[in-house]
């Protein structure tokens, strides 16, 4: 008798063992999946100080990202170079920036893939000019603060090639598009390739604006990329994202005045500036990102400006290799929502 209680009891003790194991296994299972999103590292995106990537800090600050499941972590970094560095050393998955640094990101080794297209600029870009100059061809001879390979230099080298001149014709001063535009103001340089609002400050301190992007429309599009392997590895994040910003965009559209105080905080500058230098940019919402991505069988005119930023970094020498348009720009995750 006493045998069959202790077999009796030892089947009990089984069975509670394996039904408190199979209990734990999946609250084991459950926690560890709860765990891995808590800490599954975020998306690490960077920016320059500029207008036209205030939505990343709209979507931030209304949880646009954390309603659809992903953690962005949002850093400004000003120079150009040490963002490409930063890219290429991994310390970072994307970055906001004209979709010509993106071109040249992908032909020195960064693989990008643009996701989703914030501005065209209208207007927001321009060259800052002595009173004595009046044409592009006067810059000849001139020190001219730009930063090389950057969006600023694709303007100058533009704006230089309709006056028969090329970079090598003016007195390269290297620096970023900020700094360039403090230079210019405190009389520093003969002219300097920015944007607003330095563009406005040099104008009333220390000379004109020569140019705009008025005058050489579709040269400077701003777009976001992520670098390829993280879209491969992070498809889910990378469609999370985009249709953050697309909620970002509907948002501003319904409620202006609170989305550009976010937007301004965000960016560090003051509302007025913000608005003024947003009226010199034209905003891309989601129905617009589809135009301009198109489809496999009719493609938008992202291509084309991708393929004429090839082409002009090409005909340049800043590049030596050209990537192919389809390397560069994935319409996936817009055309997906």
């Amino acid at each position: 008798m006493k045998k069959w209680m202790s077999v009796l009891l030892s089947a009990s003790l089984l069975l509670g063992v394996t039904a408190c194991g199979g209990a734990s296994n999946e609250d084991s299972s459950a926690g560890k999946s709860q765990q891995e999103q808590q800490t599954k590292e975020p998306l690490k995106v960077t920016l320059p100080t500029w207008t036209g990537y205030g939505p990343l800090f709209l979507a931030e600050e209304k949880g646009f990202f954390e309603k659809h499941g992903v953690d962005v972590e949002l850093s400004i970094i000003e120079g150009l170079a040490e963002r490409k560095q930063a890219l290429a050393g991994g310390k970072l998955d994307g970055m906001a920036t004209a979709l010509d640094v993106q071109t040249t990101l992908a032909s020195s080794g960064v693989p990008m893939e643009v996701v989703w297209i914030l501005d065209d600029s209208y207007g927001g870009d321009g060259i800052l000019v002595k009173n004595d100059i009046n044409s592009a061809a006067d810059l000849k001879g001139k020190q001219v603060a730009f930063e090389f390979g950057s969006t600023s230099h694709l303007l100058l080298l533009s704006a230089l090639k309709q006056a028969g001149l090329t970079d090598k014709d003016v007195e390269m001063v290297q620096m970023s598009a900020g700094d360039a535009g403090a230079a210019f103001t405190a009389g520093k340089v003969d002219a300097a390739v920015t944007w607003e609002p330095w563009l406005s400050k040099g104008a009333n301190a220390n000379g004109k604006v020569l140019l705009t992007t008025k005058d050489l429309p579709g040269i400077i599009v701003d777009t976001v990329g992520f670098r390829k392997e993280i879209v491969e590895k992070r498809p889910d994040d990378i469609k999370a994202f985009v249709a953050a910003m697309a909620d970002a965009m509907n948002y501003w559209k319904e409620n202006e005045q609170d989305a550009v105080s976010i937007m301004a905080k965000g960016l560090n500058i003051d509302e007025k500036e913000f608005t003024g230098t947003a009226s010199g940019l034209k905003f891309f919402n989601l129905d617009e990102n589809k135009k301009a991505f198109g489809t496999a069988d009719n493609k938008g005119s992202i291509y084309q400006s991708t393929q004429n930023d090839i082409d002009f970094y090409l005909e340049q020498k800043i590049i030596d290799s050209a990537p192919t348009v389809e390397e560069i720009i994935n319409p996936t995750f817009v055309q997906g929502l």
